[in-house]
C-alpha cells in the first residue's frame, strides 16, 4: 500500500528547514498507517501518542501560554517509557483534536527543542495555529495510480510512464485500464476498502466497509459541530448525490430541505468545506488568473473526497461494474466527474473552478489554472463530440485559449488545442499538459 506522499515525508525528514508537521486529512485516509510505516523505515524509533486512547495525556499539553518543550518531552518518555532522541525519534501526535493544546504547543517545540522530529494528525479540526513555525501537507484517498500499484499491476505503470501525446493508447491495454477503473469506481481510495477487495474481492465486506466509513462521518458531525448545526450538516452532506445528478450541477439548498435558505445553512456548509468532508468549488466569471479574483461566492457546487463513498452513498450497486459503461455515464456522469475534480485537486495546488451562463444555459464542468494558463475541462464518459457548451466557452474566450482538455475514453490524441485525455489516464494530467505546452512552444 505504497502512498506517493511517503517521498514528501522523506523530503521533511532531510530538510535543513524542517518544522513540526501537521498532516491535513480526513478520517480513514491512512494519515496513522503512514506515519507508522515512515517511522518504522526511517527512524531508530517511533513514539505514538493518541489522544483518544490516552486521554490522560492531555494534561502534559495544558499550559500552552508558558509552553516548556523539554518539560512535554521529558513526561511523554516516562508515561511512553520510551526515549524520545531529536533527530533519531519520530514522535506522532494523533488525534489531535481530541487536545487542540497540542497543536499549539507545535510552536513551542518549533523554538525550543528545533531537531525534534514531530508530526501531528488526526481527524480535520478547525484550529489556527501559527504555519510560519509549522510545516503542512495532507494526505487524501488512494488515486487510482497508487491502486494499480497496491494491485501489483508495476509492467503497466512502467508502460504509462512513457506514454506520449502523440501515441495512441493500444486497444488492449485501454480495455483492461477501463476494467480497472471501474473496480476504482467500486471500491474508491479508502485503503481499507481497497486492501480487503484486493486481498478477499468480498462484494458484501467492502459495502460494509464503506457504510461504516460514512457511519464514521456522520458521527463525526454530530461529536464535532454545534448541536444546532448537526442536522443542516447532515443533511448537506445526504444531498450530495442529488446535487450531482443534476444537470446543472449548481448548488441548490432546496434540494436540501423544502424551503431552505443559504443563511440558515451557511454555518454548516462551511463547516463541512473547512473541515474537508466536502469538496467546494465555486462559478467563475470569466476564465482569468488568478482563478479567485472572478468567483461568483453566490455559486457554487460540492463534491465527496472519494469516489467510492459517492457511489455508496448514491446507492450505485457494485453489479453495476458488469453493466457496459454505465459507472462512468450514471446520474449524468456524477462519478466520473466526481473522480476528475479529486485528481485536478489532487494535482494542481489551486483549486478548480466551474464556468457557466444562463439565457441560455452553458456550463463547462471545471476550469483550473496551470502557470498562467487557464485551461477549461470537459468530462465526457459517454460522448463522441465536443459538448454545446465547450463551443460556446471558446465564442466568448477562444482569444484566451491555447489548450482544453476532453476527459472522455477516446483515445489520448492532441488535436489543435484539444487535449483529449481517456479517463483512465487523469492522474498524469499535469505530465501530458507540459508535455503539450513543450510541443506548441518548439513549433513556433
Amino acid at each position: 500500500m505504497e502512498r506517493t506522499l511517503m517521498k514528501s515525508l522523506q523530503g521533511w525528514q532531510h530538510s535543513k528547514y524542517r518544522k513540526p508537521l501537521f498532516l491535513k486529512g480526513i478520517s480513514q485516509v491512512g494519515k496513522t498507517w503512514i506515519l507508522k510505516d515512515f517511522g518504522k523505515r526511517f527512524y531508530r524509533n517511533t513514539v505514538y501518542i493518541s489522544f483518544r486512547e490516552h486521554e490522560e495525556y492531555k494534561q502534559f499539553f495544558e499550559n500552552t501560554e508558558s509552553c516548556d518543550a523539554e518539560r512535554i518531552l521529558q513526561n511523554l518518555t516516562l508515561a511512553t517509557r520510551q526515549r524520545i532522541i531529536p533527530e533519531k525519534t519520530l514522535l506522532i501526535l494523533d488525534d489531535v483534536q481530541e487536545c487542540p493544546q497540542a497543536l499549539d504547543a507545535l510552536e513551542a517545540f518549533y523554538e525550543q527543542v528545533p531537531k525534534l522530529h514531530i508530526v501531528c494528525t488526526g481527524t480535520p479540526v478547525q484550529k489556527v495555529f501559527p504555519l510560519e513555525k509549522v510545516n503542512v501537507m495532507e494526505l487524501g484517498p488512494m488515486s487510482f495510480t497508487e491502486v494499480l500499484k497496491a494491485d501489483g499491476n508495476e509492467e503497466l505503470l512502467e508502460y504509462l510512464e512513457h506514454i506520449h501525446i502523440r501515441t495512441p493508447i493500444p486497444g488492449l491495454w485501454s480495455e483492461l485500464l477501463i476494467q480497472k477503473l471501474k473496480i476504482y469506481f467500486i471500491t474508491g481510495g479508502m485503503p481499507e476498502a481497497v486492501y480487503s477487495w484486493i486481498k478477499e474481492g468480498d462484494a458484501d465486506a467492502l459495502q460494509g466497509i464503506l457504510s461504516r466509513i460514512i457511519g464514521i462521518y456522520e458521527h463525526s458531525f454530530a461529536a464535532y459541530t454545534k448541536q444546532k448545526d448537526f442536522p443542516k450538516v447532515l443533511s448537506i452532506w445526504k444531498s450530495v448525490p442529488s446535487q450531482l445528478a443534476k444537470e446543472n450541477k449548481k448548488f441548490f439548498y432546496r434540494l436540501v430541505k423544502e424551503g431552505a435558505r443559504a443563511r440558515e445553512y451557511e454555518e454548516a456548509m462551511n463547516w463541512l468545506a473547512d473541515t474537508q468532508y466536502i469538496k467546494r468549488i465555486y462559478r467563475s466569471h470569466v476564465p482569468g488568473t488568478p482563478l479567485s479574483a472572478f468567483d461568483d461566492l453566490s455559486a457554487f457546487r460540492i463534491y465527496l473526497s472519494d469516489v467510492g463513498l459517492l457511489r455508496r452513498l448514491s446507492l450505485v450497486p457494485i453489479s453495476a461494474f458488469t453493466e457496459g459503461m454505465r459507472l462512468f455515464t450514471e446520474a449524468g456522469g456524477a462519478l466520473t466527474e466526481n473522480y476528475i475534480l479529486n485528481v485536478l485537486t489532487e494535482h494542481f495546488s489551486i483549486t478548480p473552478r466551474y464556468w457557466s451562463q444562463n439565457n441560455p444555459f452553458h456550463e463547462v464542468d471545471f476550469i483550473f489554472q496551470w502557470k498562467n494558463e487557464v485551461i477549461p475541462v470537459e468530462v465526457a464518459p459517454g460522448s463522441h463530440k465536443e459538448s454545446r457548451s465547450m463551443k460556446r466557452y471558446n465564442e466568448n474566450f477562444g482569444d484566451k485559449i491555447k489548450l482544453q482538455i476532453r476527459f472522455s475514453f477516446d483515445n489520448l490524441n492532441l488535436e489543435k488545442k484539444t487535449l483529449n485525455i481517456p479517463i483512465f489516464l487523469a492522474d498524469y494530467t499535469e505530465e501530458l499538459v507540459e508535455m503539450t505546452f513543450e510541443e506548441v512552444l518548439r513549433k513556433q
